[in-house]
């Protein structure tokens, strides 16, 4: 029978269940044996992850070319102004390709959001903002990849929602069976 799990990847678990050193794996989170994760999500991220054991659905989900669109929230460093937000929206140039059109606007820090740990660093002298980023691709390490070619470097990257699953009343390092 098809299983679909939601989990909220807390930062500094490796997106995989196979041990890697000695850091955390989804493992360590969900006791479910044979779903996978349909798409990565780096360690230094956090957020919404889907695990499934449907082969179809994983290939849906994590394949560009049905452009589901994932949504983060994004801490940079910095004030982005109207033309780093422009790069973004038109599609940023990156060393090995041009990441396409990105949703973007700078929006107030989420009243949902949790402590992390450890904290992200801060400067005094250089204010940070958040962004609410949506994709419709989804390669490695893009997204912090993409702020700091626009000038602002990620902090902190949470996934928000993958298509029209959320983070909603999902706390960290807590999963839900959807089916």
């Amino acid at each position: 029978m098809p299983k679909l799990l939601l989990l909220n990847k807390p930062y500094g678990v490796i997106c995989q269940f196979s041990p890697s050193g000695d850091k955390p794996t989804l493992k360590n989170f969900v006791p479910i044996t044979g779903v996978y994760p349909a798409g990565r999500l780096d360690t230094d991220s956090e957020g919404l992850v889907v695990l499934t054991n449907d082969g179809q659905l994983q290939h849906r989900i994590s394949d560009p070319q049905h452009k589901l669109p994932k949504t983060y929230w994004v801490q940079v460093e910095g004030l982005p102004d109207e033309a780093a937000l422009t790069l973004l929206r038109e599609g940023i140039q990156l060393s090995d390709f041009r990441a396409q059109p990105a949703e973007i606007s700078i929006v107030p820090e989420p009243d949902w959001l949790w402590p992390r740990n450890p904290p992200i660093r801060i400067r005094r002298q250089i204010p940070t903002s958040w962004l609410r980023l949506t994709l419709r691709e989804g390669k490695n390490r893009q997204v912090r990849r993409m702020t700091a070619a626009a000038g602002f470097p990620t902090l902190r990257l949470i996934r928000y929602a993958i298509g029209s699953w959320t983070l909603d009343e999902l706390a960290p390092g807590h999963w839900q069976e959807i089916r």
